[in-house]
């Protein structure tokens, strides 16, 4: 005889609902893979062959412009956080201005040709939802750029960041394991290229098995009824998609597949939210943002991606 827990587990994960379930996930990592495998690729050439003195001799100096070249970089320099933080610590010591660095952060990882062909997949019903996207992240790293400009102005890094070489040859971190090392020799900079790939594909591929797997469980197992309740609110839809997206912690070229699969549930105001949060900030992000700025500062950032993105939303979805 049956106990009441087998009972109400057999009920819970029926056939029907371990289909759902696997097919929701392993769409949703097929989807992603190639644009992963791209951004890791292009990343990885970057790292290793474009120097940090190349992207500090154009920086402007007026804050506009400045804000208007980070946002151009990352449109020409695909890369994900993990890699952009410690090239940034890197750009300020060097002297590049905090606001223009933390603009070149949070702008990379979204206005780039691969998030956008990305999203652009993913909504292919939908296409506005991509281009919406890029919009409101333009709008959004201008005000924040603006105003740590106006705010910050004194060095946000860490005492121990603030006296180090300044030599970049020299400086050996292990932020990620990204082994991002200078080399002279074209042979050491292939292997570099090599090591600096598989380890961004391995580390940018657990979050999205990790982001995948959430999504499905969610979307199978959680009822319709207490989704649509969610998703249709006007404030909690928001929240909740900040949440999730700051808990995945997954990468902005594969992101917009998991948003996709929220769309019968949710409204466009709050998948755009998730969209643009979760690649500005995250789990992942903050901890290695805390690695290398003074806690005050990542608090600053994060209050203000948070409250700009949130209010940032609401007004866009009240426009389209």
């Amino acid at each position: 005889m049956q106990s009441n827990s087998a009972i109400f587990l057999n009920s819970f994960f029926t056939i029907d609902h371990l289909q759902s379930f696997k097919t929701i996930f392993i769409s949703l990592i097929l989807e992603a893979l190639p644009f992963i495998l791209l951004g890791v690729l292009l990343s990885s050439l970057l790292q290793t062959f474009v120097p940090e003195s190349t992207i500090r001799r154009f920086t402007p100096r007026n804050p506009v412009l400045g804000i208007l070249f980070a946002c151009l970089i990352g449109i020409l320099f695909p890369m994900c956080e993990c890699g952009m933080i410690p090239i940034v610590r890197r750009l300020i010591l060097k002297g590049m201005p905090v606001y223009i660095a933390v603009v070149f952060i949070i702008a990379g990882p979204i206005l780039n040709p691969i998030v956008f062909a990305a999203t652009l997949m993913a909504f292919r019903n939908h296409p506005s939802i991509a281009y919406s996207r890029m919009g409101l992240a333009f709008i959004v790293v201008i005000i924040i750029g603006l105003i740590l400009n106006r705010l910050v102005k004194r060095n946000p890094l860490r005492l121990g960041q603030n006296h180090e070489s300044k030599a970049p040859q020299h400086d050996v971190h292990h932020l990620h394991d990204h082994h991002h090392h200078q080399h002279t020799d074209n042979s050491s900079k292939v292997m570099t290229f090599f090591v600096h790939s598989s380890s961004e594909f391995f580390e940018m591929g657990k979050f999205l098995v990790f982001g995948a797997l959430l999504t499905a469980l969610i979307q199978v197992f959680m009822q319709r009824e207490s989704l649509l309740a969610i998703g249709q609110g006007p404030l909690s839809s928001h929240f909740f998609m900040m949440g999730l997206a700051y808990i995945l912690s997954i990468c902005s070229t594969s992101d917009a597949f998991v948003a996709s699969s929220f769309q019968t549930s949710f409204t466009s105001g709050s998948l755009l939210t998730f969209l643009v949060f979760g690649p500005m900030l995250d789990f992942k992000s903050t901890l290695m943002l805390m690695s290398v700025f003074k806690i005050r500062f990542v608090l600053l950032l994060v209050l203000l991606i948070s409250s700009t993105v949130l209010i940032c939303s609401l007004l866009w979805e009240q426009i389209i």
